[in-house]
C-alpha cells in the first residue's frame, strides 16, 4: 500500500469505499472483511493515523488481506473523490448543510441506477471518534443515515461499512434504468466541480461578495452544497466557467474555460 495520486486510480466495478482518518488499523481490517463478506474490493484510505497494512489490520480482517494489499492511501479526500461522479457521506449528526438525506437502503438502489449509466460512486466512512466534519460532507452529494435506536444508535466502523455492503450486494441487479436526457453530456467528475469551486469562490473573494470573514466557511460550504445537488454535467460545468469569464473578464484564467465559440454552441 503506498501513497497515490489522482492519476493513480484504476476503474474498479462496484461501490468505491473511503475511509477518511481512520485511528485504529483494527477498523480498517473490519473494513476489509465486511467488504469482501459483500464482494467489494475497492477500498481508499485518506490519512490513516497509523500506517498500512499491518499485523494489527491484517489479524481483523480475518483473511481479507487481498482487500487490504490492493487498498489505495491518500493524504487529501480531494484526490480520492477526484474521478467520482457522485460521493454519499454516512453521518448520525443533524448538520448545519442542506443536503439530501437517505437511508440505505433507498441510497443503495439509486447507486445501482446511476452505476448503470457508468457513474462511478464512492460512500465516505469517517473518523471512529468523531465523523465526518462539515468540509469533508461539502464534497458529498447525499448523506445516508442508519435509522437505529435513538437511545443507542454508536456504529463501528466495520458495522457502519457492512450494513451499507450488504444492501449493495443484497440489492437488485435488475434496477429501473435512468438515462440522462443529453446522452452526450457525461456527468461531472469531482475534480471538475472542485476546480470550478475554486475558481468561482476566488471570483467571489474578488467581487467583494464575502463581506464578513467569519461567514465565509459557511457560505462557501452552502454554495458548494447547492451546486452538487443540481448533478452538474462535464458541458455545465464548462458553461459556468463561461459565465465565470464573462461576468469577470477572466477568459484566459483558466484551461477550463468556454471558448467563443463553445458558448456560441451552447446558446444556440
Amino acid at each position: 500500500m503506498s501513497d497515490m495520486g489522482f492519476s493513480d486510480i484504476k476503474n474498479n466495478s462496484g461501490l468505491r469505499v473511503i475511509l477518511v482518518e481512520p485511528q485504529l488499523s483494527e477498523n480498517v481490517g473490519a473494513v476489509a472483511r465486511a467488504m469482501l463478506n459483500c464482494g467489494l474490493t475497492d477500498l481508499i484510505i485518506v490519512n490513516p493515523r497509523e500506517s498500512l497494512p499491518n499485523q494489527r489490520a491484517d489479524a481483523m480482517s480475518a483473511g481479507a488481506t487481498s482487500v487490504l494489499n490492493n487498498a489505495k492511501v491518500f493524504k487529501y479526500l480531494e484526490d480520492a473523490v477526484a474521478d467520482l461522479n457522485r460521493v454519499y457521506a454516512t453521518t448520525a449528526r443533524k448538520r448545519e448543510i442542506t443536503m439530501r438525506s437517505l437511508n440505505p437502503r433507498l441510497a443503495v438502489q439509486e447507486i445501482r441506477n446511476v452505476s448503470k449509466d457508468g457513474e462511478k460512486v464512492g460512500v465516505m466512512f469517517g473518523p471512529e471518534a468523531s465523523g465526518l466534519t462539515n468540509e469533508h460532507i461539502s464534497l458529498a452529494d447525499t448523506i445516508i443515515t442508519v435509522p437505529l435506536n435513538p437511545e443507542f444508535s454508536s456504529l463501528n466502523l466495520g458495522q457502519a461499512v457492512l450494513i451499507i455492503a450488504y444492501e449493495w450486494f443484497t440489492s437488485s441487479l435488475n434496477v429501473k434504468e435512468s438515462k440522462n436526457d443529453d446522452f452526450s453530456a457525461r456527468p461531472a467528475n469531482k475534480i471538475e466541480l472542485v476546480d470550478f469551486f475554486n475558481r468561482f469562490e476566488t471570483a467571489l473573494d474578488k467581487s467583494g461578495f464575502f463581506r464578513s470573514n467569519d461567514m465565509r466557511p459557511s457560505m462557501i460550504k452552502n454554495l458548494r452544497a447547492m451546486l452538487q445537488r443540481a448533478n452538474l454535467t462535464e458541458q455545465e460545468i464548462r458553461t459556468l466557467h463561461g459565465v465565470v469569464s464573462s461576468l469577470s473578464g477572466s477568459w484566459k484564467e483558466t484551461n477550463n474555460q468556454l471558448t467563443k465559440k463553445d458558448i456560441k454552441k451552447t446558446n444556440g
